[in-house]
């Protein structure tokens, strides 16, 4: 037994497929399977269930499978070890973060990111939630950006920041013309459109409507941040979104209204984790502290381009009632 064909096992075992299992390795076909197969004679039991369209793992291949990984990872972890004792700040970092952040954080701590380590080679993996921590588990991601809480004891969570929501609303809506600040109160019975399962913004959303009154408008439920934002801007209905989704460089929509809430604001807490057992833990300590680096003024208000567009519709809104007779 060797690492070599303990890896071509993890190839086979993600791909589920002998010929994008070899590509992904580097190797033909038939060098692939026979190193399998001198596997299973080594270990003296079937690793995987041959079938002429899908090749599936045994429940004993899918548990060596499993054990293979972690191996391969810890090996892979040992040379990461080797690299940062002569230069700390160099090698790459594998970041998993999810879909409902990605696009809106990087722009603006990807900059500082760069700056503070030139020579750092930071592999960004978009995911959700579940897939995240998987990867984690299994060594495929050094490290993820997660909303809390995360509960597993085998992972360090280093907090970043809270991400305050705001309600986004057609402007035919009857909030739309409000100057004050909400309050969870005045969601009470508001039908709010959400997206599909899987996306921690749903449940974090729900959480949200479970305090104020509001509920999940029935039969729509969105794949995307931006269908959610095309749907208001539509105006089928309204919806939460993080502060950072509707920060430049995301361009305003003049068809929705932004409205931030009074006092302490409904809000995610983000952080980032990766597993207490990396030997990357110094320098990720020192990554987080770079995402933690987000001007403040994104997180506590609107931006200036939406509260110029509310005024304007306000101002016109004042001129037609002066205007009518």
């Amino acid at each position: 037994m060797n690492l070599r064909d303990l890896r071509y096992l993890v190839a086979l075992a993600d791909h589920k497929h002998f010929g994008r299992a070899a590509e992904a390795s580097f190797v033909s076909q038939p060098t692939l399977s026979t190193q399998i197969r001198k596997l299973e004679e080594e270990l003296g039991v079937s690793l995987v269930e041959r079938a002429p369209r899908r090749v599936m793992l045994t429940p004993v291949g899918r548990e060596i499978a499993e054990r293979a990984r972690r191996i391969v990872a810890d090996v892979a972890q040992m040379g990461e070890v080797a690299r940062r004792s002569r230069d700390p700040e160099a090698g790459s970092v594998r970041l998993g973060v999810f879909p409902t952040l990605a696009p809106y954080l990087l722009p603006h701590v990807l900059p500082g990111v760069r700056a503070r380590f030139p020579r750092l080679e930071l592999l960004l993996v978009e995911e959700k939630t579940d897939a995240i921590l998987a990867r984690l588990r299994d060594g495929r991601l050094d490290a993820g950006i997660l909303a809390l809480p995360v509960h597993d004891d085998q992972l360090h969570v280093e907090p970043l920041f809270e991400e305050p929501f705001v309600l986004a609303v057609p402007q035919a809506h009857r909030l739309a013309s409000r100057d004050a600040p909400l309050v969870l109160a005045d969601l009470d019975h508001e039908p709010l459109l959400l997206l599909e399962e899987g996306h921690c913004l749903r449940d974090q959303a729900l959480d949200v409507c479970r305090l104020a009154g509001a509920n999940e408008r029935d039969g729509f439920r969105a794949t995307s941040l931006e269908t959610l934002r095309q749907m208001v801007a539509a105006g089928v209905g309204s919806t939460l979104l993080p502060l950072l989704a509707v920060q430049p460089p995301v361009p305003p929509s003049p068809d929705i209204r932004l409205l931030a809430f009074r006092g302490k604001p409904p809000s995610r807490s983000l952080a980032m984790v990766w597993r207490r057992s990396s030997a990357m833990g110094g320098f990720l300590q020192q990554l987080a502290d770079q995402f933690r680096k987000v001007d403040p003024a994104l997180l506590r208000t609107l931006p200036t381009a939406d509260a110029a567009v509310a005024a304007g519709q306000r101002k016109r809104a004042s001129h037609g009632r002066r205007g009518k007779p």
